[in-house]
């Protein structure tokens, strides 16, 4: 095989992992470990989101609960 055949058969193999993803996760059925693969896969591939206003990661962060000013985030034990 050479190099250009090679070349074609990973970026092949990039798409079926990016369908596959975008697929199991549209329909409900992903786990945390397939989201969490996923999650590896866009950083691996540079992949970073902006927040907009309508952007889904924004409706995200409107669901985390936000600490009062006063409380503090207990330590971490090792």
């Amino acid at each position: 095989m050479d190099k250009e055949e090679n070349r074609e058969k990973l970026e092949d193999l990039h798409g079926l992992l990016t369908e596959e993803f975008i697929a199991r996760i549209k329909s409900g059925e992903a786990e945390p470990s397939l989201l969490s693969a996923a999650r590896q896969f866009l950083k691996d591939n540079s992949v970073d989101a902006v927040v907009t206003e309508d952007s889904p990661l924004n409706r995200l962060t409107g669901l985390v609960l936000p600490f009062e000013d006063d409380q503090q985030v207990p330590n971490k034990k090792n």
